[in-house]
């Protein structure tokens, strides 16, 4: 069944080379058979060419094409025809291989499209201040400007928040609102109801700020959320950062994401003590799209505090909590994490989930269930619907911290992930979650010193997940309307 109420969805989060071992017809094949009946919608990470780039189709050529290895747009209405589908729109940047700006390095100021990259001094001026670059909020250790050659031999510092291969916009210019046009038109077409605004907090620089998440920042994304939504769109904001930006945030958009989440349940569990989850569940936003995994890192930032403000765990916490990810992995994480990884920012765990709670079968089911019981659009991503290991063989081969929670599935490797009781557990729980009609209703909670009850109501319909901290068993309880209260051991779905 799909639920009245488009909040409480579940979505697949996935790459669809990565998860169906080819195209997007087999994606989609993949969804009508072995996943029937999981999900609501699918969220397709970037299939735009390259989807083997640097940043795993993050740094698209062009944003308007399908990579040709995956299908083209027809599929991709194809699959919408069948699924809600959310595509990401990468705002901040595009490939430095990308026609435009390739023509950029060969005709400099003559180009079509130089005013459509962000340089160093098209903010701040040929002589910016040592105390305006270092007032810039880094997400990676790298400098944020990249040296590039034209072809007159001049040498130009662009912006490059990410990576130097990813050359940042200027959302401002007449060209860049083209282009985000253009993306947003193509969507439009062929059927995407979702859109996820990938690094839109780095999208406005101005001197003398942090260039992250300016009031301008706000501004520009109402506008594009505005434009989508007249499109027939919903605009989820991806944003890392200070868990109360995120509630501002949610007040000027669609959709959010709940990155503090992670970390909470993780907490939570590795505590036995639920008060900061409950705390944060007390003020966050409703209109939010629930994860524990994605295919960045476990936020650590999401849950920090910011500039003197308490965040919802303590620097301590934080600490104890990181350290207890790399024993649980058995130090796989470590090597994936921080300044030892390539392409990494510094606030954030690479790790699976299931690594991340040392392959508990039973302590994984309650983080799902803690998950699938939270308000909002649950996301659940590829590797963590299958309790996918760390692939340390995969992040030494390319050396991309992330690459270890981004592992490559053929048809029989799901087939067999499949079978894992913890897997045959989770789609259960994920069936019975859909099949529940309090979900359509009001959320609530409570917490005592031995349990952290989590309930859903709608007229008289109810669901609960009762979960004794001692001990971490959890306990479902739902009742139809009319019909008897029913209660299951949450452990007992992984007796097969």
């Amino acid at each position: 069944m799909t639920h009245a109420n488009p909040s409480n969805q579940i979505q697949l989060i996935t790459y669809i080379d990565r998860l169906s071992g080819g195209t997007i017809k087999d994606l989609q094949q993949l969804l009508q058979q072995e996943l029937n009946g999981l999900f609501d919608g699918v969220h397709l990470l970037p299939f735009y060419p390259p989807i083997d780039g640097e940043d795993a189709g993050f740094d698209p050529t062009d944003h308007t094409a399908v990579d040709s290895r995956l299908g083209n747009w027809h599929d991709i209405g194809a699959l919408a025809g069948q699924q809600t589908v959310m595509a990401d729109m990468i705002v901040n940047h595009m490939s430095a291989q990308s026609a435009q700006f390739q023509d950029v390095l060969t005709q400099g100021e003559a180009s079509p499209y130089w005013p459509l990259f962000l340089t160093r001094d098209k903010v701040f001026g040929t002589e910016p201040s040592t105390e305006h670059i270092q007032a810039i909020y880094r997400p990676r250790p790298t400098s944020c400007f990249t040296d590039l050659p034209l072809a007159d031999g001049r040498i130009i510092p662009f912006w490059t928040t990410f990576t130097a291969n990813q050359i940042d916009i200027d959302v401002h210019s007449e060209p860049g609102q083209a282009y985000l046009d253009a993306i947003l038109a193509r969507f439009t077409e062929h059927g995407v109801k979702y859109i996820r605004l990938d690094a839109a907090g780095y999208a406005i620089k101005k001197a003398g700020t942090s260039c992250f998440m300016l009031p301008e920042t706000f501004e520009f994304i109402t506008g594009l959320s505005e434009k989508a939504k007249a499109l027939g769109m919903q605009s989820l904001v991806e944003i890392h950062g200070y868990h109360q930006t995120q509630i501002d945030i949610a007040k000027r958009c669609d959709l959010v994401y709940d990155f503090a989440l992670p970390p909470l349940v993780l907490h939570t569990l590795f505590k036995r003590d639920a008060k900061a989850l409950k705390h944060w569940l007390d003020i966050a936003p409703r209109n939010c799209i629930t994860v524990l995994d994605t295919h960045d890192g476990i936020g650590i930032v999401d849950a920090a505090d910011h500039q003197g403000q308490p965040g919802l765990l303590t620097d301590p916490e934080l600490d104890a909590l990181v350290e207890q990810i790399h024993r649980n992995s058995d130090g796989s994480s470590k090597l994936a994490t921080g300044s030892a990884a390539n392409n990494v920012d510094l606030y954030q765990v690479n790790c699976s989930f299931y690594d991340a709670l040392a392959q508990h079968d039973e302590h994984y089911l309650v983080a799902r269930a803690i998950q699938l019981f939270c308000p909002g659009i649950c996301q659940i991503y590829y590797g963590g619907l299958l309790a996918a290991e760390n692939d340390v063989d995969l992040l030494q081969r390319t050396q991309v911290g992330r690459d270890i929670n981004r592992p490559y599935f053929t048809p029989g490797k799901v087939r067999q992930a499949m079978q894992k009781p913890v897997v045959k557990a989770l789609c259960k729980l994920i069936k019975l979650r859909r099949s529940l009609h309090a979900f359509d209703g009001e959320f609530s909670q409570t917490l005592t010193d031995s349990g952290y009850q989590l309930n859903w109501q709608h007229q008289n319909h109810t669901a609960s997940l009762r979960i004794e901290l001692s001990d971490l068993t959890a306990t479902l309880i739902w009742q139809h309307s009319g019909q008897p209260q029913q209660q299951l051991a949450l452990s007992s779905l992984l007796a097969g």
